[in-house]
């Protein structure tokens, strides 16, 4: 079975760099090279033209007259090899070779490809080629780069060298630097392991390196999410406490009432009427609350479909629902064109807890009166005369299962209508302001946040 590569980020880091930088050295190295070779290249031909030059300005016949050419000759000619052929009439001979010209002539020449003048001939190396004309005389010249060669192997070499020390120190080096930059990862990834470990009712925290600065704002990302987390559980576990303890005390009346019934049933049916009426209430308290608790819990998730609503006829139709359940007279001032994009059943159930809410705490005989404004941005004003809202409420007014003091026990309720409010007007960009209503009661206000739209 293939042994599965290391993939941790040392290694992932390290792979890459010697990988960059073979590249990088192959090809500088390559560069360099071509470079070099080039100039070597270069100054052979200007070596080359020189030769000429200064051979077109002599007329060889014989050794006599290249060696007293040589002599006096400044240029570099102990790697050249000249081939004069002489078309004069009075020429001692036609062709003259410099020592060792005929047999490197003999010789089978190759074309390298891509470098004008260059040529391999087997078994003597590399030549350039060069030719002149002057006084009825050509000039073949053949200069030999052994020492061109030479050098350039030397560089080639010095290159490998250079490559190889590079392969082999730098991985140490990036090795070292690796490690200094995933020192980090490893301390919070060490951290967020022992995180699992602690209890939750702990509010767990990374630890948080200094450096670098990505994994420092990274631990505290997820310290941040780990406060929230914690917080969200402390409210869920509170929430189902809350629930257990509200559902408890209904729970317990029906039993209670239940077991009377037992006990003393036969003996007073009187009291089976009135208990029987007792567990009834209780039952439907329970329902609502049950009913209410899915509301929350639903309204987090659900993505509402959102589409143009009359606000008028959307009050309109609320108040007509209610009509049975409230006993106060509700007055609807509205402007007939005021409209928004909404969720109408998320509205309804909106005014539905407010306007609830104001009938509750309304003395029976009172009015509540709801406005419509209509503008950028519509409002609908609730109105009610009760008995107000202390500032003290003020601030725990859409906690789930809150309810004053002064109400518990005396008014029914679950104290979970305003937190659902709260959540489904958010959805809605509804924004939820209270104010006292002089002299007595209370003005809520539901502001919408967009632009209106007709229907």
């Amino acid at each position: 079975m293939k042994k599965k590569r290391k993939q941790n980020s040392s290694s992932i880091m390290l792979r890459s760099f010697i990988w960059v930088i073979t590249l990088i050295m192959l090809i500088s190295s390559l560069a360099m090279v071509v470079s070099i070779g080039n100039q070597l290249l270069e100054m052979t031909r200007e070596n080359s033209d020189g030769i000429i030059d200064s051979l077109e300005e002599t007329i060889i016949d014989d050794d006599g007259d290249w060696n007293k050419w040589v002599l006096n000759n400044t240029l570099d000619t102990s790697t050249s090899y000249v081939h004069v052929v002489n078309q004069r009439g009075d020429a001692k001979r036609e062709n003259y070779y410099s020592p060792g010209t005929k047999k490197l002539l003999s010789t089978q020449k190759t074309k390298v490809p891509l470098i004008k003048n260059l040529y391999y001939r087997q078994g003597r190396g590399f030549y350039y080629y060069s030719e002149g004309r002057a006084k009825g005389i050509d000039y073949k010249l053949w200069v030999n780069l052994d020492e061109q060669i030479e050098i350039l192997e030397r560089a080639v070499a010095v290159t490998l060298v250079i490559l190889l020390l590079t392969l082999i120190i730098s991985p140490l080096y990036i090795n070292v630097i690796a490690e200094r930059l995933t020192n980090s990862l490893k301390k919070l990834t060490n951290s967020a392991e022992k995180a699992t470990t602690t209890s939750t009712e702990q509010n767990a925290t990374l630890l948080v390196p200094d450096s670098p600065t990505e994994v420092t704002n990274l631990a505290n990302s997820f310290n941040r999410l780990l406060a929230q987390v914690y917080k969200q559980n402390e409210k869920d576990k509170l929430f189902v406490s809350n629930a257990a303890h509200e559902l408890r005390t209904p729970i317990a009346a029906i039993r209670s009432h239940a077991q009377l019934i037992q006990r003393r049933g036969h003996e007073h049916p009187e009291v089976i009427d009135k208990s029987i009426q007792y567990i009834n209430d209780e039952s439907y308290q329970m329902q609502a609350l049950v009913d209410e608790l899915l509301t929350l819990s639903r309204a987090g998730r659900v993505e509402l479909e959102m589409m143009p609503v009359n606000l008028a006829k959307l009050v309109q139709t609320v108040v007509t629902k209610l009509d049975s359940v409230t006993t106060q007279s509700i007055d609807i001032q509205a402007s007939a064109g005021a409209s928004v994009v909404a969720n109408a059943e998320s509205l309804q159930q909106i005014l539905t807890n407010i306007i609830t809410n104001a009938s509750k705490y309304s003395p029976s005989d009172s009015q509540i009166k709801i406005k419509i404004v209509d503008g950028n941005q519509p409002v609908i004003s609730i109105y009610d005369t009760g008995s107000g809202i202390s500032q003290e409420d003020k601030e725990h007014i859409f906690e789930q299962f809150y309810r004053s003091p002064e109400v518990r026990g005396t008014i029914q309720g679950t104290g979970l209508g305003l937190s659902i409010v709260k959540q489904l007007a958010e959805l809605n960009h509804i924004t939820i302001e209270f104010a006292d209503n002089v002299p007595r009661g209370t003005i809520v206000k539901l502001i919408f946040n967009q632009a209106p739209e007709n229907n």
